[in-house]
């Protein structure tokens, strides 16, 4: 444990923002898994619902740097991909 002043507080700032940003992550995780199993089953308009919630939660991490905008982009691409396949197969 550290024992100058601004070293103590750096260790719970940090603490905080690790706790925070794993139930951030965890979430987004839950909302990206919601949306692929509303595209696994054949209900085309929960399935754009869940993709358009999914889009929201990745932008929002990209930018505050929770995940990479590139990853962001890689996963939104995915699921867009999954839900064009299964409207034109409907």
């Amino acid at each position: 444990m550290p024992n100058i002043k601004s070293a103590i507080k750096r260790v719970k700032t940090s603490e905080k923002r690790r706790a925070l940003n794993a139930s951030q992550k965890s979430a987004l995780r839950t909302v990206v898994k919601t949306a692929d199993t509303a595209l696994v089953g054949n209900d085309v308009e929960a399935a754009k619902a869940a993709i358009v919630a999914a889009t929201k939660k990745l932008d929002k991490a990209a930018t505050k740097g929770l995940i990479h905008k590139n990853a962001a982009a890689r996963k939104k691409s995915r699921l867009a991909k999954k839900l064009n396949a299964l409207t034109s197969q409907a």
